[in-house]
């Protein structure tokens, strides 16, 4: 009888692959890549950042300017996934360019794009302000997309009956975002914006100590000191900022992520309370102050039936949809019109650059490719066999979660790239000893994404689901695959997606990277990002960026965007 019993949602998959919507973003995102490229041949020739100091007692100073970077990119991230995330689960004819797009924007090499992000900015602005502004876009390029990835998963995989009641009372749509659907992605928003920061982290290397060229981009930071001295051998100076670093993430866990996830718990989807529900001291002195409590009741509580009342005349009670008359079918087709000749000139434009490769480049190109694909498709198998396991433990078991949650969340947020180094010198000597190492970086970069997916799946599994399992005398394979597993779906296919993405990215610092003045390099298209970004070769670095940008959008179109519809379809909660 076990075996019938069916806890998720039925249904057929929608099969959906490649359509005009995904070419024309493509081609957009081409354009603007391109566009890039052209305004960074007009940047300065010769940039000097500050000089930056190694001595400890900088490092407070470097910690406030880089939690400032990583909290102003968060804050646009976050912003930035609401809105995009809610018109995409809400509109379908906005679905059908938004996603693509988000598959696009989440594939760009980050770390192949910076360099363009920079000199198109300082060809406009001054050096510092550009730096400032380049570093913040990487920050917030690294946070976004598995922020964005949740909760639009989270909002298409909202039960039936609880979409039911809204409409039933009459929610608009402010109301509904704010009694509902928030509510039903806490706890994923939560746990990805954890792994957003340690994202972040992992990059802010390269976002604050940036060369291309003569051009020297650095901004005071973290990033800039833990960089120069890797660059310098400094092992003392490592070891001084690594220290920094773990002191902020576990101030930040024990004052910001722990307090959120015990005040998240209110919101899962269970008839019963968890045996073991999340805790946090500091969560329980602020819900025990009076001086907290006054605050909420004359400051926040005012505030907030302001903003109901704002926003309950500005949206409407549902997503508005109307028809369309010819004058707005002739104002769609001239915008469309001026838009798509746009995009045909600059894909002009940029054609005539991608002839100035020769065939020997793009063979490096398809072979770079080939190669790195292996690399991602490996790191992703080793990431999924440890982190499930993994994840279910610590998001089902209490006293497992108090000690591991906060050594994960140390050891996602410690920067890879500070570490790669020690790693490299160790495993160079080794057979195939780069290969390892680039794989080996590429876990460490993005494993992450996988495993706070698994923990915010697991804790998410309703413990009345818990209950029958056990009622029923499941064993322990028939729970996995009944009862976990399908839970585990959805989260898994989010994680898996801007997993692969950020191992796309990492290959760039994997396959390439300098060490003690010396550059080490495998075969692999990171490393063909490297090695044209170092030299200046402006038509291959956007032959090589937008060769990776199509490919890694084309697996996800024809693969993880049909599991996405399975999850969508076959494992919702009702």
């Amino acid at each position: 009888m076990a075996s019938e019993i069916r806890l998720f949602k039925t249904g057929q998959p929608h099969e959906r692959g490649l359509n005009l919507a995904d070419l024309v973003v493509l081609l957009a995102v081409g354009v603007v890549v391109y566009i890039g490229v052209r305004l960074s041949l007009d940047a300065p020739r010769v940039i000097h950042g500050p000089e930056i100091s190694l001595s400890p007692l900088m490092l407070p100073f470097y910690a406030v300017l880089s939690v400032g970077r990583m909290l102003l990119a968060y804050i646009l991230s976050l912003v930035f996934s609401i809105i995009y995330g809610y018109v995409a689960a809400n509109n379908k004819r906005a679905e059908k360019v938004l996603l693509p797009l988000l598959d696009v924007l989440q594939s760009v090499p980050i770390l192949s794009f910076l360099p363009v992000v920079l000199l198109s900015f300082s060809a406009l602005l001054p050096a510092s302000t550009a730096a400032e502004l380049a570093s913040v876009v990487l920050i917030f390029t690294s946070q976004a997309w598995n922020m964005t990835f949740a909760w639009y998963q989270s909002l298409t995989t909202i039960p039936t009956e609880l979409r039911e009641a809204s409409a039933i009372f009459r929610l608009n749509a402010w109301l509904r975002l704010k009694t509902l659907q928030l509510p039903f992605a806490a706890l994923s928003l939560i746990w990805n914006s954890m792994m957003s920061w340690s994202g972040g982290w992992f990059f802010l290397m390269a976002a604050e100590i940036f060369t291309v060229g003569q051009r020297d981009f650095r901004l005071p930071g973290l990033g800039a000191y833990l960089s120069v001295a890797a660059n310098q051998g400094n092992i003392l100076g490592l070891a001084y900022g690594i220290a920094a670093l773990v002191v902020i993430i576990v101030l930040l866990d024990q004052f910001v992520w722990r307090p959120l996830l015990a005040w998240a718990d209110r919101f899962k989807l269970e008839m019963v309370e968890s045996e073991n529900p999340p805790t946090s001291w500091f969560y329980d002195v602020l819900s025990q102050s009076r001086l907290v409590a006054r605050f909420g009741q004359r400051v926040i509580h005012p505030l907030i039936e302001k903003v109901d009342a704002l926003m309950g005349r500005w949206l409407p009670a549902s997503y508005p949809v109307t028809a369309e008359g010819n004058r707005r079918r002739w104002q769609e087709m001239a915008v469309f019109s001026v838009i798509g000749l746009g995009l045909a000139y600059g894909a002009y434009r940029a054609f005539g650059m991608l002839v100035e490769i020769s065939m020997v480049g793009w063979g490096q190109i398809v072979i770079g490719l080939a190669t790195t694909l292996l690399r991602v498709i490996t790191a992703l198998i080793i990431t999924l066999a440890w982190t499930v396991p993994l994840g279910v433990l610590i998001g089902t078991n209490k006293r497992a979660a108090s000690v591991l949650q906060p050594l994960v969340q140390v050891m996602a947020s410690i920067p890879a790239t500070a570490l790669f180094p020690a790693f490299l010198l160790i495993l160079i000597a080794l057979p195939a000893g780069l290969n390892i190492a680039a794989v080996l970086l590429m876990l460490m970069g993005t494993q992450w994404y996988l495993l706070f997916n698994v923990i915010a799946g697991a804790a998410a599994i309703p413990q009345d689901l818990k209950y029958t399992a056990t009622m029923l005398g499941l064993s322990r394979a028939e729970r996995w695959r009944t009862l976990i597993l399908p839970a585990l779906f959805p989260y898994l296919v989010t994680g898996s997606i801007t997993a692969s993405g950020g191992a796309w990215n990492a290959s760039i610092v994997a396959e390439y990277t300098v060490f003690g003045g010396r550059a080490y390099h495998v075969t692999g298209i990171g490393a063909v990002i490297s090695q044209a970004t170092a030299s200046g070769n402006f038509p291959m670095l956007l032959g090589a960026t937008l060769s990776m940008i199509v490919a890694v959008v084309l697996i996800n179109r024809l693969f993880w965007r049909r599991l996405y519809h399975i999850a969508e379809e076959q494992y919702r909660m009702e």
